[in-house]
């Protein structure tokens, strides 16, 4: 539960070794702060990378959960035993999502499932667990690290683009039954960022950083709005992508 100054004393990340999310959570931190819980599939790799970012001044608790984020029959019992620990849950990051840019999903049909399963089914389930319990509560703020790859989907990447789509799709309709009990969820469409998800990778126009992202998605999460979109010309450039005929959206030189 937030204290009388309005802090939230519990956050959780999901992707405790996400560039973006980690960040989000490390300037999320304040005095009134009481715990951060990082969800992981590698509690080791998440423990060396929060060693670098707490300081001796961070009077808080570090908890370190391991989850698999393509389990989607364990996402409840995950919830519920965070809370078992915590209690309420104050703020929630969701910042776990797979790319599949290595694959040939032509020559490797099944592969497409991996993808489809943690960036759109297992994340679909987490979502429902935590509104359900932030529905009990009356009051949290859930953030999903989405892409405006999901805005309209580009054939070189088509997987992910459209595991992005449903599941920015599904979140805002989450967010509009959750207000009814006070509490809401954030949308944040990041464009291009440089992080190690996207090491190696050409960089689209408009690029950013994680430290940027995370600074108004910050902002976003103290505020009360639904859809962030960084950096914000994304929000006019994307009306514009939306209405062009198919026949010339495909023929843009985006990659």
């Amino acid at each position: 539960m937030k204290n009388g100054l309005g802090v939230p004393q519990n956050i959780v990340l999901f992707g405790g070794t996400s560039d973006i999310g980690c960040e989000i959570v490390r300037q999320l931190i304040q005095p009134g702060v009481a715990n951060i819980v990082l969800v992981s599939r590698d509690i080791e790799a998440a423990e060396t990378r929060w060693n670098g970012l707490l300081n001796d001044d961070n009077q808080v608790n570090v908890h370190h959960v391991r989850f698999d984020g393509a389990d989607a029959n364990g996402m409840v019992d995950v919830v519920n035993g965070i809370v078992d620990d915590i209690g309420d849950l104050d703020v929630v990051v969701v910042a776990h999502a797979v790319l599949g840019s290595e694959s040939d999903f032509l020559k490797d049909p099944v592969a497409a499932a991996s993808v489809a399963s943690i960036n759109y089914g297992a994340t679909m389930v987490l979502l429902l667990a935590l509104g359900e319990r932030m529905k009990q509560q009356g009051y949290g703020r859930l953030c999903l690290l989405s892409s405006v790859a999901g805005m309209r989907v580009r054939w070189s990447n088509a997987v992910y683009g459209s595991s992005k789509a449903g599941i920015d799709g599904f979140a805002l309709a989450l967010d509009g039954e959750l207000r009814q009990y006070g509490a809401s969820l954030l949308v944040v469409r990041p464009g291009f960022v440089s992080t190690k998800m996207t090491a190696g990778m050409k960089k689209a126009p408009l690029s950013t950083t994680a430290d940027a992202v995370a600074s108004v998605t910050v902002k976003a999460i103290r505020g009360n709005g639904s859809v962030l979109w960084t950096p914000a010309a994304f929000r006019f450039i994307f009306g514009v992508f939306r209405l062009l005929p198919e026949a010339i959206w495909r023929r843009l030189p985006l990659g």
